[in-house]
């Protein structure tokens, strides 16, 4: 490591020994290729109170690194060298009993999936009261209406009825504050969040995170908060470390890495952050002429909620989409963003209300009719890893509309998969690679040009880039418009980042609780929002620290 990568300004803070030094930290994976460096060489250390923030690009280490500190690395996964000291005792894995004592009740830990960290079979609240539980902290009844408080505090709706309900129940962003609960209800001298708030809408994400730096001024707690989203680094952090393929490439006080980056990757993080980067201005709004692509009239949707009575998911939402343009509908998990999609897709059906198509009545079409015309509309969901076959090639993937609409002979459709590859830039060789085998944004590049593949008018993007790094987000998002300026193609872009949506959008819709509270050109919409909601998700856009 050169004299300019040195971690020299990663030390305490204060005089006092920290609470977590990392010293020398190496870790690498058994593959079937051999052993993969993961961690070479990281040494760091946290303070009491303190809020440190590990940022990087997927496979940096970030992730490895908060499990070695807590003991779950995996079979797979080993300390080759290196020492981690808690509050001056050594732990590590090869001790798991003072782990154990450890883990949950002074080290709080906040997984990255809440898909697969979360028992299914368990109502939520019990996931929750269950550290007090382990450690003797509460009885049962204390541990429940502590679980309830927890919930509501991480930002719950109804936290009486979800600590009752079942992961599966619940959204992806709702999983999440669950996942928050769980680690700070035995007030831990030390929580360490893996991308705390990846899931999560933009006033959610701050009350959550306010919820954290609470905790931190009220009784001590560190924070080590592992993120690539360097807006909330930015934000939240006293310190910054940037972790590049395993290795600590810089580090010191937030305000100094941000105002003076020394690495090269650093430069390249922050020119690629679409909250911190330079704005160059707003989109210019494609004004055109004749009837609207897709039109939507007064939707309404309810479901039925556990232990009886409705919820009211859509409620009198209307709006117009042009050709070529780009509409982003915004609001906070669970407004009915992505209900009104999939009634516009007709994967849903609505109460009442309408969906109109370039020109068919999408609610009225029936059988080959409305398959005809589902060819014309097509989704890119959040996680491609999930929406992809794990068992098949990416050529396979790509081609499968074409056979399930019988498009093309064997030679036409290979010819059309390597034109649809070409178009969302993969090489050639990765039509033989499995969707393992890829970064998540080559992922998300297969997920585009397989919905691509049957030429359709209308791509419904639903969280596209909320999983991906800075820097993949900012090459998703110049290849979606490329695309749009190509092939003249409407999008419905579902965000919580408005920090992408001001990049991406021709006009916005703002959705809270079921309606669409605020319509209008993406500069209006920003530059001079009129309802209270919209400046209110705006004003928690995270901002520097000191910049406020």
């Amino acid at each position: 490591m050169s004299d300019l990568a040195k971690p020299e300004a990663v030390q305490a803070v204060t005089d006092a020994a920290p609470l977590l030094r990392i010293e020398d930290l190496r870790v690498r994976y058994r593959g079937e290729n051999g052993p993969v460096t993961a961690l070479s060489g990281v040494s760091l250390s946290i303070a009491r109170g303190e809020v440190v923030a590990l940022v990087g690009e997927s496979g940096s280490g970030k992730s490895t690194l908060a499990q070695a500190v807590i003991g779950l690395l995996g079979a797979a996964g080993e300390i080759t060298g290196g020492t981690v000291v808690f509050d001056g005792q050594a732990i590590g894995s090869d001790n798991e009993r003072t782990l154990r004592r450890l883990r949950g009740a002074r080290i709080g830990f906040v997984p990255q999936d809440p898909g697969l960290s979360l028992n299914p079979v368990r109502r939520v609240g019990d996931q929750v009261a269950e550290t007090l539980l382990v450690h003797g902290l509460a009885d049962r009844r204390t541990a429940r209406d502590r679980a309830v408080r927890l919930l509501a505090d991480a930002g719950l709706d109804r936290p009486e009825l979800r600590a009752n309900q079942f992961p599966h129940e619940l959204s992806g962003g709702q999983r999440q504050r669950v996942l928050i609960a769980s680690a700070l209800i035995a007030e831990p001298d030390l929580v360490i969040a893996d991308e705390p708030t990846s899931a999560l809408d933009a006033t959610v994400a701050r009350r959550v995170l306010d919820r954290l730096a609470e905790q931190t001024a009220a009784r001590g707690t560190a924070v080590l908060l592992i993120t690539h989203d360097l807006a909330i680094a930015a934000e939240r952090a006293d310190r910054l470390v940037v972790l590049h393929n395993g290795e600590i490439v810089e580090s010191g006080p937030t305000a100094t890495v941000l105002r003076r980056p020394r690495h090269p990757y650093t430069r390249r993080l922050l020119a690629a952050s679409p909250s911190l980067a330079p704005f160059e201005g707003f989109r210019r709004v494609r004004t055109h002429e004749g009837p609207p692509l897709l039109a939507v009239r007064d939707l309404r949707k309810s479901f039925r909620a556990r232990g009886g009575g409705a919820v009211t998911a859509v409620s009198g939402v209307g709006f117009d989409l042009a050709r070529g343009e780009t509409l982003s509908l915004v609001g906070e998990s669970g407004s009915g963003k992505s209900t009104t999609a999939r009634i516009a897709l007709r994967l849903t059906e609505p109460d009442s209300g309408t969906v109109t198509f370039d020109g068919h009545d999408v609610n009225r079409l029936r059988g080959s009719r409305l398959r005809g015309l589902r060819q014309r509309f097509q989704v890119v969901y959040q996680n491609p890893y999930a929406s992809l076959d794990p068992r098949w090639r990416i050529a396979r993937l790509v081609e499968e509309p074409l056979r399930a609409y019988g498009v093309g002979n064997r030679f036409e459709r290979r010819a059309r998969v390597r034109e649809l590859l070409d178009q969302v830039a993969l090489p050639a060789g990765f039509d033989q690679r499995r969707p393992a085998e890829l970064s998540g944004g080559q992922r998300q590049r297969v997920a585009i040009a397989r919905a691509l593949a049957l030429h359709p008018d209308l791509l419904v993007l639903d969280e596209p880039v909320s999983a991906l790094d800075a820097s993949v987000q900012a090459q998703i998002l110049e290849l979606l418009d490329r695309l749009q300026r190509e092939l003249d193609l409407s999008y419905l872009f579902i965000s919580h980042d408005l920090a992408v949506v001001r990049r991406i959008s021709d006009r916005v819709a703002v959705m809270r609780h079921g309606h669409i509270v605020e319509t209008g050109s993406t500069a209006a919409i920003f530059d001079n929002p009129q309802h209270a909601y919209t400046r209110e998700l705006l004003s928690a856009i995270p901002t520097p620290k000191g910049a406020h």
